[in-house]
């Protein structure tokens, strides 16, 4: 490992070394691991070869003097024509007047910038007079900070590479270099700063994309191991046949998927080692039903459970669906904020002596004075809505009870395996027999009259809809029709017809929780909202999910607004109202209205945002990494996960060709040492 510090290079006194430490960079192993975020190649293609978007460069002649829009005193526009391929094509330079007078009719000129392919138009940032050296090098692009040039770091990093790549250890197993035909560590390091060829860059990106595939899948593989290893003694010896009586008494038969799911679920709970399993499934698909039967096994085996949730509205939903399926002699009850004072405290000593089984609750169950006789499952539904620590305190009210999460949120297969890594995933993707799908409609904002007639039309016959925009108050910048004005809106078109309701992030949970039970007892028709009614309430009656702006809204987040439909027997339908400027909100809105499957969604809605933002951006668990795209990437994650898992169940960090690697996981992450003797 290079982990001496960058002082002893030279050139880097005080202030240089101040600089680089603002961006990280400390060590030798920092400064050549601080890789390039681009690569500027002056490659010159002929027109036809250039794509759009990406940076060009163009040799041409000027057709004529450069013409310079003033708009103040700072601002300028420069528009120069250029002859080349046999075609005009436009250059512009923003705030570069005194570029005009190097711009000569007639001259050849070089350019490099931003093509436009549709408008034939290169936005210019650098040129230079005549024709460029057509092999010129790849010129590595770093992120930076402060007043530290490219040039003074790539100055630096040469350095480093000349006198100190011979220090780089290649940890990575000499079976896997030769299967995959990676470069070595050294050459890798060395061609992804200053590439000879793409090709070279290619190669060297391959190599650095597995080696950080590997080691965070490695990660989640001792996390799993030692997470088992921490909790035998856990087995849960429940009442098969009871638990069997409970699914003949079913008012429904349970899919193939929920069977499938409740049997990995079960093996869990009878397993000697902890349950860490996530659950997941779409809107609708049966996940409750699932967690129910599972929760009455490990009640069959002398156990207490408990069901946290993120709203009082859906505990309160919850207890009715458990009561209604769970036998009666499970004592089953509800604790949330709303419940306090002689029926708290009697509840939490009944908890305590062990007379309740259920306990059904939202961030109220992990307060300090709810104590369990004898927690032996936890399910949390969903998760992405608690904070880990929020989680963590429910799980240690149990020693060491079973965990189960379950989310509506569909998490791309890529994600599952890389945010839930240390978690075992079921996954529930077929809906209930005789579910009607929820016909799915995009429409101009033009048609809002003719909408208003049919969801009027549809609450005369008894439905309720929801109407579900964006922003609660106007904004300069978006030009998105808001909760508020849309509500009044709405009130005075219907003329007292029927009753609107308004739901925002802006009123207190008493509220909110207030509207939700008026629109779930029919007591509000047509509910206006911002996207708070995305998770929760069942709402059978609710047929129309009308969408505003949709287009703002990811994939994700639009099924899951739809899902608030379609819960009962009659037909439901979700409107996209959207006049979508660009062609990612065009293609959100023509997937919606051509699949209702939420695995689908999720992995279009990856393409097209990232990884970002599946859970909300800080909340999805999801690493950053220096070279690997979970979505581009897709197939080394999955070579790497299965190396993984062969490396960890097969012990063969014992191996002597992977010493330096566990040797690196050792030093990188310190709580794995016990593990790994």
């Amino acid at each position: 490992m290079v982990d001496h510090s960058i002082q002893q290079l030279k050139g880097i006194g005080p202030k240089m070394y101040e600089k680089l430490s603002d961006m990280g960079i400390t060590t030798l192993e920092d400064l050549l691991y601080y890789f390039p975020n681009r690569y500027d190649h002056y490659e010159q293609k002929p027109l036809h070869e250039l794509v759009h978007e990406e940076k060009v460069t163009i040799v041409g002649q000027v057709i004529q003097e450069p013409i310079v829009q003033y708009y103040n005193r700072k601002r300028s526009r420069l528009t120069v024509s250029l002859r080349a391929d046999g075609a005009v094509v436009k250059g512009i330079m923003f705030n570069r007047a005194f570029a005009k007078n190097h711009f000569i009719p007639g001259e050849l000129v070089t350019v490099s910038g931003k093509w436009d392919q549709h408008r034939l138009q290169i936005t210019i940032d650098q040129y230079q007079k005549g024709t460029m050296e057509s092999n010129s090098p790849i010129t590595p692009i770093y992120p930076l900070k402060g007043d530290l040039k490219n040039s003074q770091l790539i100055k630096v990093i040469t350095q480093a590479i000349g006198n100190k790549l011979h220090t780089v250890d290649d940890f990575l197993p000499e079976q896997y270099i030769e299967n995959y035909r990676l470069p070595i560590r050294q050459e890798a390091i060395k061609q992804i700063h200053f590439p000879d060829s793409f090709t070279e860059l290619k190669h060297a990106k391959r190599r650095f994309i597995y080696e950080e595939l590997l080691i965070f899948q490695l990660k989640m593989q001792l996390f799993r191991k030692r997470n088992k290893e921490a909790t035998t003694g856990n087995a849960q010896q429940f009442d098969q046949e009871k638990v069997n009586n409970l699914m003949k008494q079913l008012p429904f038969v349970l899919t193939n998927a929920q069977l499938k799911s409740l049997k990995e679920i079960l093996d869990d709970l009878q397993s000697p080692y902890r349950m860490n399993r996530l659950l997941q499934g779409d809107v609708g698909s049966g996940k409750t039903a699932v967690a129910t039967i599972s929760l009455y096994a490990s009640v069959t085996a002398g156990k207490q459970a408990a069901f946290m949730v993120p709203t009082e509205i859906l505990a309160e939903q919850h207890e009715h669906s458990l009561r209604a399926m769970l036998p009666e002699d499970v004592s089953i009850a509800r604790l949330t904020g709303s419940v306090k004072g002689k029926k708290r405290k009697e509840i939490l000593q009944r908890l305590e002596a062990g007379e309740i089984d259920v306990l059904i609750g939202t961030h109220a169950l992990i307060q300090d004075d709810v104590h369990f006789t004898n927690l032996g499952y936890c399910i949390i539904d969903e998760q992405h809505r608690f904070g880990v620590n929020q989680r963590n305190t429910l799980k240690e009210k149990g020693i060491l009870a079973d965990i189960l999460f379950m989310t509506a949120t569909p998490i791309p297969r890529t994600l599952s395996i890389t945010a839930f890594g240390d978690m075992d995933v079921s996954k529930i993707d077929e809906m209930p027999k005789g579910r009607k799908p929820i016909e799915t409609y995009w429409v101009k904002h033009n048609m809002l009259n003719r909408i208003l007639s049919f969801i009027y039309k549809e609450m005369k016959n008894g439905s309720q809809a929801y109407v579900v925009c964006p922003l609660i108050e106007e904004s300069d910048k978006l030009d998105i029709q808001n909760a508020v004005d849309l509500y009044m809106q709405l009130q005075a078109a219907l003329d007292g017809k029927v009753k609107v309701g308004l739901m925002h992030g802006r009123l207190s949970n008493e509220e909110k929780e207030q509207v939700m039970e008026d629109f779930t007892s029919n007591r509000i028709q047509l509910l206006v909202s911002t996207t708070v009614v995305e998770v929760g309430v069942n709402v059978p009656n609710a047929t129309i999910m009308m969408i505003q702006d949709a287009d703002r809204f990811g994939l994700s987040q639009l099924h899951q607004l739809r899902g608030r439909v379609g819960r009962g027997e009659k037909q439901s339908y979700c409107i996209l109202v959207a006049d979508p400027k660009g062609d990612t909100g065009k293609e959100r809105m023509r997937i919606m209205t051509e699949t209702t499957d939420g695995f689908v969604l999720a992995e279009k809605d990856l393409e097209l945002r990232g990884p970002g933002d599946v859970f909300g951006v800080k909340q999805s668990g999801v690493p950053e990494f220096k070279v690997a795209d979970l979505v581009h990437d897709y197939r080394a994650l999955e070579t790497a996960r299965n190396d993984a898992i062969d490396i960890i169940v097969n012990k063969r960090w014992r191996e002597k060709e992977f010493t330096k690697l566990f040797d690196y996981i050792k030093e990188e992450f310190t709580l794995f040492h016990d593990l790994l003797n």
